[in-house]
């Protein structure tokens, strides 16, 4: 089973490396991490922020698979999102919609332990919505350090470095205050509404999720950290981050390997 090392770093140029044979590896290698880990947990639920994206998608159908209906605690996991596309929850760009297909529809999970982003209102109020549930959950109105919000954040990144909904050029890179807040790409579709920095970084565990070779370029300058541009570059956590990748994503990182 895959291992995350509870010492490797809390940002992009010291996080840990794991790099599996291919996409259908790293999803399988995820998913029964994740289940480890929510079978572990003792004080209370498993609380995880969900990506969209092609290789998220495939853990999902991953843990959709008898094996993980039957094993998988179900009942002890809270599902977040780390972002959403401003569209309604049946749209086939929802990130929602995408997560219920893959597994939420075929799985035992309680409905309220599901926790889309509300999408019926206008972004502002949308994102202070769900700002407000993580604030119930968490029990409080600011992060305590040593008390992370999210056990799990799984992250991706887009070609322009680009994470959640973290676009480069916009306003909400500089979000100090708020947990949830909206940003509207200049060079992708739909209103945004997504997790900030700071609501990621109260976490356990950051999890990167690359495949394919059209990432290993992205990933060599993000691991690098020095480009401000790149919103991935700037991701921390007071916890563990991991980049989770296939062998065609790591062809730039051979010196690391």
């Amino acid at each position: 089973m895959m291992t995350i090392d509870e010492g490797v770093g809390h940002d992009v140029t010291t996080a840990g490396i794991i790099v599996l044979e291919d996409d259908d590896a790293v999803a399988h290698a995820m998913a029964a991490w994740l289940m480890q880990s929510a079978l572990d947990k003792e004080d209370g639920p498993l609380v995880l922020a969900l990506s969209g994206g092609t290789t998220p998608k495939r853990l999902l159908e991953v843990m959709a698979g008898p094996e993980y209906v039957a094993r998988f605690p179900w009942r002890k996991c809270q599902f977040f999102y780390g972002d959403e596309r401003h569209v309604p929850p049946d749209d086939p760009d929802s990130n929602y919609h995408m997560s219920c297909a893959a597994l939420f529809s075929h799985v035992p999970v309680p409905p309220e332990n599901l926790h889309p982003v509300p999408t019926g209102g206008s972004p502002e109020a949308d994102a202070a919505a769900y700002e407000a549930e993580l604030k119930k959950l968490y029990g409080a109105e600011t992060f305590e350090p040593g008390r992370p919000l999210f056990d799990v954040v799984m992250l991706g990144i887009g070609p322009d470095g680009h994470t959640a909904s973290l676009f480069p050029r916009q306003p909400v890179l500089e979000e100090t205050r708020r947990w949830v807040s909206t940003c509207v790409p200049d060079d992708a579709p739909h209103v945004r509404i997504t997790l900030t920095y700071p609501a990621i970084h109260s976490s356990r565990h950051v999890v990167f999720l690359l495949t394919g070779a059209e990432k290993a370029a992205m990933l060599k300058r993000v691991r690098q950290g020095d480009d401000a541009s790149l919103p991935s570059s700037r991701v921390t956590t007071e916890g563990t981050m991991t980049f989770v990748i296939d062998r065609a994503a790591a062809e730039d990182l051979s010196d690391e390997r």
